[in-house]
């Protein structure tokens, strides 16, 4: 009897170095001339699992924008429970050091170094950075190509490590209708080029139409999206079912807020059902789904 993977994969996009496996295959991938929109922010939801078994989470969001580029990292549910980090500001440019405080029963530190950071467009660096998080002395997050060296220097060899694991993944985009961005769906997989494209009136179409591409294979082409503004597609990769679902309702219906939400989600076989946002942090320790979600602002 086949398992519940391979029987949904039958219904799935499935994408792979085989040109063959997508449905979408015959069709051209979207232009790669066109210049994508600018990401904003990225807020990163992780679920770290302490040795006495208690579960915290932490959100790190990096932002810009004109005037401003930064870092805050919060922990737990509190607003308040927060570190921040602006390194643009004439009154903090601190861009390496540490820091300690306490959120509720937890104490906490903060190693980082964002000095020789490099960035693209967006406000992630991309290499030459890291931030280490320790929490009651166990190691909760580690970021950034320079991290292992650095706990290596500033932790003590005997530090023990928590589980962690990145469950969701938030960026925010604004600019035209192109939206371009990177994935990796399991630990095991590899990182997947998404590209996002909505075409219109001003390209000789009569009717808008929605195209998204993983590693340059068509995954869904959606035509006449006025009509068709919410939906879903089933794809296959890594040996992952992976939920596409998207809603453009704002950019026709609500053009003030001009706000669209894709959202991609790894789930089981045996779950039968489409994601929910409230599932993000599965009570089940032992299953990790992971969630990347892109929020779109089509700037006139």
């Amino acid at each position: 009897m086949r398992d519940f993977a391979s029987c949904f994969s039958e219904y799935a996009v499935q994408v792979s170095d085989s040109a063959s496996c997508s449905s979408y295959a015959n069709t051209s991938c979207i232009s790669q001339n066109l210049i994508p929109s600018v990401q904003n922010a990225v807020t990163c939801l992780y679920k770290t699992i302490l040795s006495n078994q208690n579960q915290l989470v932490i959100r790190v969001a990096w932002s810009k924008n004109s005037a401003s580029q930064g870092l805050s990292i919060h922990f737990g549910d509190d607003p308040s429970n927060s570190f921040k980090l602006n390194t643009n500001s004439r009154l903090f440019r601190k861009k390496k050091g540490s820091k300690c405080c306490e959120f509720n029963d937890y104490k906490v530190e903060v190693f980082w170094d964002l000095s020789a950071a490099r960035y693209n467009t967006g406000p992630e660096p991309i290499d030459g950075y890291y931030v280490l998080v320790t929490v009651d002395s166990q190691l909760c997050l580690i970021l950034g190509d320079m991290a292992e060296e650095a706990s290596s220097k500033k932790l003590k060899s005997a530090t023990p490590v928590a589980k962690s694991s990145l469950v969701s993944r938030q960026e925010h985009f604004s600019g035209n209708t192109l939206y371009s961005t990177k994935a990796q769906f399991c630990d095991t997989g590899t990182c997947h080029d998404i590209l996002i494209r909505c075409s219109g009136e001003n390209e000789g179409l009569k009717h808008p139409v929605l195209s998204v591409c993983i590693d340059k294979k068509m995954v869904t082409r959606v035509k006449r999206l006025q009509w068709n503004f919410r939906g879903n597609q089933t794809i296959f990769l890594d040996g992952l079912l992976v939920d596409l679902m998207w809603d453009v309702h704002d950019w026709f219906f609500n053009p003030a807020s001009g706000y669209a939400v894709f959202m991609f989600r790894t789930r089981s076989g045996m779950d039968s059902r489409l994601w929910l946002e409230e599932k993000l942090v599965q009570k089940d320790q032992d299953k990790v789904d992971f969630s990347l979600l892109i929020y779109a602002c089509r700037c006139p």
